[in-house]
């Protein structure tokens, strides 16, 4: 899990710099700037308050705790129990609701704009999450990380086209989560269209690291589920899924970023609209397969 969360942002940028025929920077860049950012110190407006200071290690906290609940194909969790696939969701939420605070917290009128989109899509993408891991648990009768990704499952073609249909959605919440092309971008400096990074503008120094750590294990997160999810059904080993995740994320982030320019902030919702129904059909479609009911 470590290994997928710090390579992603590598293999994305090393993506995006094959397809724009340039020599692009370091593979691991992003972690020597964030090493740069641990050692420096924090600068705090007077307008904020404890608020303010706190937010970026309850960010970073709710999603480390999250991060230690998912399994790697064969590879048992760090910490597991019945039901923990919700309380994983509602980590999510939590270090998203603590950086939204945090926004609010500066008075600034641009980081309100941009906690307002946050909170507005992260509500959106919340019931295609539920859906995807309401899927997983349907298919392999658990409510568990650990339990669900247990074994390999037997499984015919239309039950693995169904997986894979869960591995696309989760790649795309990924996308949408770690604020990327084509919801959000994250080299932009324009706030006025800035959607996640526009909230962490006020922040510096190890503050500013806690963010970037916390926002490579979430893209871990999803990055893994979705590669279980086709581990299941193709080759259930961690030497399969750790390697498919660094893969199927970091080269589609790219390629996507290369390829296509951000929506409109207007097109956004549609966006993951989107996504939500395609959730919802999977998850309708597997419950009449599951049930042998004809379609």
């Amino acid at each position: 899990m470590v290994a997928v969360a710090l390579s992603i942002t590598g293999v994305i940028n090393r993506t995006r710099a094959l397809l724009a025929g340039r020599k692009g920077i370091r593979f691991f860049q992003h972690i020597y700037n964030v090493g740069l950012q641990l050692r420096k110190g924090a600068v705090y407006s007077t307008t904020t308050t404890a608020l303010f200071r706190i937010a970026p290690a309850v960010y970073l906290g709710a999603t480390m705790l999250a991060f230690l609940f998912i399994p790697v194909a064969d590879l048992e969790p760090v910490l597991s129990f019945h039901g923990d696939i919700i309380l994983v969701a509602y980590l999510l939420a939590l270090s998203r609701v603590a950086i939204v605070l945090a926004a609010l917290d500066t008075g600034s009128s641009f980081e309100g704009m941009g906690a307002a989109r946050e909170a507005l899509y992260g509500a959106l993408v919340e019931p295609a999450l539920m859906m995807g891991l309401a899927t997983l648990a349907l298919f392999c009768g658990y409510s568990s990380f650990a339990d669900i990704f247990s074994m390999a499952q037997e499984l015919n073609m239309n039950l693995s086209v169904v997986l894979f249909l869960v591995a696309y959605v989760f790649v795309i919440i990924m996308i949408i989560e770690g604020g990327r092309v084509p919801v959000d971008d994250p080299k932009t400096h324009l706030e006025l269209t800035m959607i996640h990074e526009v909230m962490c503008l006020d922040y510096s120094g190890v503050d500013m690291a806690f963010i970037h750590i916390a926002g490579w294990l979430k893209n871990s997160i999803f990055a893994v589920i979705a590669a279980n999810a086709i581990a299941v059904a193709v080759s259930f080993h961690w030497w399969f899924a750790a390697p498919l995740a660094i893969l199927i994320t970091g080269v589609s982030v790219g390629v996507v970023e290369s390829l296509r320019a951000r929506n409109k902030l207007s097109r956004n919702i549609t966006f993951i609209l989107t996504i939500v129904a395609m959730s919802a059909l999977v998850l309708l479609t597997g419950f009449l397969l599951i049930q042998n009911i004809e379609i």
